[in-house]
C-alpha cells in the first residue's frame, strides 16, 4: 500500500485536488476555510503504483485553539505517509509552507509542491524556479476545477514510487521450487471470521509465487499431516501463539518459524529485534513496558498482544511489570523516553515506511524493542531455532 498526504493553508483548494484526483466528491470543497477538519481518507488503485490511500487534511494555517488540534492530527499524518503533497494557490508561498517543508524533511518524506487554481492566477515563473532549486523538488501548475496537468502529479507520485527501496522477500530466499511448506493456522477466538489473517494469506500467495507447495492445517491436525507426509517439510511457519505446541511436534531437524518472525525480517527491523528481545531478562520491577498493536480488534481470552504476552513475561521475570498499550497509530505516550522496553505486533496492517516512523524514536535512544514473533519464542526457549537461518 501506497500513502499520500495533501497539505497547505486553508482554501488552497486541497479538497478539491483530492477529489480531481481521485475522480469522486469525496471531500466537502467549500469556499469557507476550514471546511476539512480530521483527515479524511481514500482508497484507489492507480495504475503502475497499485493500493494506495490519498489523505486530505486539515488547513496548517489554522491558529484558533480548535485549528491547533486539527494541525497536530495533520502533523501525525506524516508518520503514516510515504509521499506528500504540498498546494498553493495565488502565489502565496511563504513560511507556513517552509515550516511544513521542514517536516516533511524530517521525516524523510518525499513532496512535489502543487500550484492550485492556475485558471485564476497562473504560477510567477521565477518563484517557481526558485522553489524547483531549493527544495529540489517539481512544483506543478495545476487546476482542480478543470483537472489541468493531473496527470504530471500521478507522474510524479509513480517516480518515488519507483524510488522506494525495494521491501525484502518475504520467502522467496528460504525455499526452492517444489519444496513442501507447511503453515500452522490455530482457528481460535483471534481468528477473523471466514478468513485467514493477511501474514498467512501474503505467505501462501509467496510461495505460490516460489512454485514451491503449501499444506494447511491448525495445530491439532500438525502431527497427522506430519504422519501423511512422505517427505520432512523444508520450512514449518506457525502462529507465534501457537509455538510451544508446535515445537513439541515438529521434528527437530526441520526449520520453524512464525509468520510474525518473518513480517519482521521482510519490513526491515529484524536485527533490532534481535538485539532487543534478549533484554527480557533484563527487566526489573517496575519498569514500564510499552506493546504497540498496530491495527484495531476487538480482543478476547487469547489475545496475544493484551493476554498471552504479558502472562508469559510475568511468567519468565517473575518482576511486576507496568504495561501500556496503543492502539493502531494513535500517538505515541508523551512519556515515551520512559519506557524500559517496547514490543511491537507483526505489522501487517501498517506500511514499512509507518513501522519505520514509529519505531524510530525508540531505535534512537537505545530503548530495546522486540516483536511479538520472536518474543513469544524467546520465551517459549526456541528464539534460536526459530530464527538462526535467517
Amino acid at each position: 500500500m501506497f500513502s499520500i498526504g495533501i497539505f497547505g493553508r486553508r482554501n488552497v483548494g486541497k479538497s478539491s485536488l483530492i477529489n480531481a484526483l481521485t475522480e469522486q466528491n469525496l471531500a466537502i470543497v467549500s469556499d469557507i476555510p476550514g471546511t476539512t477538519t480530521d483527515p479524511v481518507k481514500k482508497s484507489i488503485e492507480l495504475l503502475d503504483i497499485g493500493k494506495t490511500v490519498i489523505i486530505d487534511t486539515a488547513g496548517f494555517d489554522d491558529n484558533s485553539k480548535l485549528g491547533q488540534q486539527r494541525v497536530e492530527k495533520t502533523k501525525h499524518i506524516l508518520q503514516q505517509i510515504d509521499f506528500a503533497i504540498l498546494v498553493f494557490s495565488e502565489n502565496q508561498f511563504g513560511h507556513y509552507e517552509n515550516e511544513w517543508i521542514e517536516n516533511f524533511q524530517k521525516f524523510d518524506v518525499p513532496f512535489v509542491i502543487v500550484h492550485n487554481k492556475c485558471d485564476l492566477e497562473p504560477v510567477e515563473m521565477h518563484g517557481r524556479a526558485s522553489l524547483q532549486s531549493q527544495y529540489s523538488t517539481t512544483v506543478i501548475n495545476v487546476s482542480a476545477k478543470s483537472k489541468t496537468n493531473l496527470q504530471t502529479i500521478f507522474d510524479e507520485i509513480k517516480k518515488c514510487r519507483d524510488a522506494r527501496p525495494c521491501v525484502s522477500t518475504l520467502i522467496a530466499d528460504l525455499i526452492s521450487p517444489n519444496d513442501v511448506v507447511l503453515l500452522v493456522t490455530p482457528i481460535d477466538s483471534e481468528a477473523p471470521v471466514g478468513r485467514l489473517i493477511l501474514p498467512q494469506v501474503q505467505t501462501i500467495r509467496a510461495i505460490l509465487d516460489e512454485h514451491a507447495i503449501v499444506m494447511v492445517c491448525q495445530t491439532e491436525q500438525l502431527q497427522q499431516t506430519l504422519d501423511a507426509l512422505k517427505i520432512l517439510p523444508s520450512l514449518v511457519i506457525t502462529d507465534s501463539q501457537a509455538f510451544s505446541e508446535v515445537e513439541k511436534i515438529v521434528p527437530e531437524n526441520c526449520r520453524l518459524t512464525s509468520f510474525s518472525i518473518l513480517l519482521a525480517r521482510q519490513k526491515g527491523n529484524f536485527e533490532i529485534y534481535l538485539k532487543g528481545t534478549p533484554h527480557i531478562d533484563q527487566l526489573k520491577d517496575g519498569d514500564k513496558i510499552l506493546i504497540l498493536e498496530s491495527c484495531t480488534h476487538q480482543r478476547s481470552c487469547d489475545d496475544i498482544g493484551r493476554i498471552k504476552l504479558p502472562n508469559l513475561l510475568q511468567k519468565r521475570t517473575g518482576k511486576n511489570l507496568n504495561l501500556e498499550f496503543v492502539s493502531g497509530l494513535s500517538p505515541l505516550p508523551n512519556d515515551w523516553e520512559s519506557f524500559a522496553m517496547v514490543f511491537q505486533c507483526g505489522a501487517c496492517m501498517i506500511t514499512q515506511k509507518q513501522l519505520h516512523n514509529r519505531l524510530k524514536p525508540f531505535i534512537e535512544n537505545g530503548i530495546p524493542i522486540s516483536n511479538y514473533g520472536m518474543a513469544l519464542a524467546f520465551l517459549n526457549g526456541i528464539f534460536e531455532k526459530s530464527t538462526k537461518f535467517l
